[in-house]
């Protein structure tokens, strides 16, 4: 605990954040603002609960953050079906963040489990 930056789970949200930034303000998703802002905060969700539960001081909290990590990870990914779904996204993107999203979830899953056994 207390390193979130090396965790790997951690890097690999942070990454998926980035692109999903770059994505909104390179694809007609940046004109709606309110689909914007809640796929943006969905997206940056992930990684800060993920620091925030491991910084947190018990395996206890740092569980209960890493569930909320992995809700904003589905929360996400149904965002994503829906760009996809009403235009704002082409299939290769969809794919390539959907992919990302169940890689991010697994890795929580397993933080999660390992966390579990000591608290």
């Amino acid at each position: 605990m207390g390193n979130f930056q090396n965790l790997r789970v951690w890097r690999t949200a942070k990454d998926l954040t980035v692109e999903v930034y770059r994505l909104v303000r390179n694809t007609d998703i940046k004109r709606d603002f309110g689909f914007k802002d809640q796929i943006q905060r969905s997206a940056l969700s992930i990684p800060s609960n993920i620091a925030e539960g491991d910084e947190s001081g018990s395996d206890k909290m740092s569980v209960r953050h890493f569930y909320i990590a992995k809700g904003s990870t589905a929360e996400l990914m149904t965002q994503l079906i829906i760009a996809f779904e009403i235009g704002y996204i082409n299939s290769d993107f969809l794919t390539k963040y959907i992919d990302e999203c169940d890689k991010i979830s697994s890795m929580l899953n397993r933080l999660i489990k390992a966390r579990s056994v000591n608290s």
